[in-house]
């Protein structure tokens, strides 16, 4: 349901203050302290930022996908581990259950997950599972009116945290591919469930990873996501969640790109050579222009392709399309901007090498930019021969 415009407006003025004043300045310490403290959480949960996209009538903003773009890129003026945090519950975490889930499933979850009370991860990528997720490995059998699952799972973002997972298991071992895959709920206290250490990573530090080890986890038949109709279509529910995932990242990409532009202006008109600012050399002025240029593309390309999502367009392409473009164009800008920044850029002071850092993943996870290329010419090709 969309907000009216002057609703949308002071949600935006918060967000942007919340960022800009509490945020902002704590930016150096989590990257330091690898860990979001729990005031900041709190706060997060308190201006509803778990919810945004959980209905209304499970507790949450039900924002549409153009108003959650527009919070994304305001949360991108900042590390993006600060995102992170509501970052699940508000895409895959949550959008599979919202789509999919039964009415008890529902009632039992979103309420809880739009308040923050818990924190949902999406469990699908393994060891030998990524881009093609198809070949999972992890198995769900029947088994006294439930299901014991086993396997790993790897690269789970929020997992340490999380309290809720879902869970991508082979129901059908006899078929190959993404056919005959389900999905689960699985409380994360569940016996048969053990925590890998968190991932040291190259950037995002605060923002945690780990593995999720199944040993004979065993959960009800109540679990399978969407009920008994549902069985061996897990799959068709992760990709159902993929064109507003990717819509999401886009924008958080936008955001930080229009960050790092501010950033390295301010330092070009501040910062002086040869007795003027490098704002006024050429050479400088044509990096800034082209940052500008492309971050200004990105934001179109994804508030259009949100717009058709709300008119009820199928946005597949359109969705990979931002995906690809503004993924590569942010870290292009954040290239820029240790150029412009010079030796300071390459030093911690300033936190431009952090968010060069930083933004390198969004070039991989929701699907890597490769993956991207191929699902839109396959589209094309398809479309071609329709």
């Amino acid at each position: 349901m969309a907000l009216d415009q002057a609703t949308l407006d002071a949600l935006l003025d918060t967000v942007r203050r919340f960022v800009r004043d509490r945020l902002v300045p704590l930016e150096a310490q989590i990257a330091r302290e690898d860990r979001i403290p729990g005031e900041i959480v709190a706060q997060m949960r308190e201006l509803g930022l778990f919810g945004m996209t959980i209905p209304e009538q499970f507790g949450g903003l039900g924002l549409n996908t153009v108003e959650e773009c527009h919070v994304v890129m305001e949360l991108g003026r900042t590390s993006p581990a600060f995102r992170s945090v509501i970052g699940t519950n508000n895409g895959i975490g949550s959008q599979g259950l919202v789509m999919d889930g039964t009415q008890a499933q529902k009632a039992q979850y979103l309420p809880k997950m739009a308040s923050g009370e818990i924190i949902g991860s999406f469990a699908l990528t393994e060891p030998d599972a990524g881009s093609d997720a198809g070949s999972l490995k992890t198995s769900a059998r029947p088994d006294n009116g439930g299901y014991r699952i086993n396997g790993t799972k790897r690269y789970i973002t929020n997992a340490p945290q999380a309290q809720l997972f879902t869970v991508f298991a082979r129901t059908d071992p006899s078929t190959e591919g993404s056919k005959g895959v389900s999905a689960f709920l699985v409380d994360a206290a569940s016996k048969g469930i053990t925590l890998g250490a968190a991932n040291r990573k190259m950037g995002q530090h605060g923002a945690h990873v780990c593995d999720v080890i199944f040993d004979d986890c065993w959960v009800p038949d109540e679990a399978l996501l969407g009920g008994p109709g549902n069985l061996n279509k897990g799959f068709l529910t992760a990709m159902k969640t993929l064109d507003r995932g990717r819509l999401h990242i886009s924008a958080l990409a936008v955001g930080c790109a229009e960050r790092l532009l501010d950033d390295s202006l301010n330092y070009a008109l501040e910062r002086k050579q040869f007795g003027e600012p490098i704002a006024q050399f050429q050479l400088i002025q044509a990096m800034l222009a082209d940052s500008r240029t492309e971050a200004y593309a990105a934001r179109c390309m994804v508030l259009d392709a949100a717009r058709r999502r709300d008119s009820g367009e199928s946005v597949t392409t359109l969705a990979s399309c931002c995906k690809l473009f503004a993924s590569e164009m942010v870290g292009r800008v954040a290239d820029r901007a240790v150029q412009i920044f010079g030796g300071a850029g390459y030093m911690e002071d300033y936190g431009i090498e952090r968010f060069y850092r930083d933004v390198r993943l969004f070039r991989i996870y929701e699907g890597t930019s490769q993956i991207q290329q191929i699902l839109i010419a396959r589209n094309m090709i398809r479309d071609a021969g329709d």
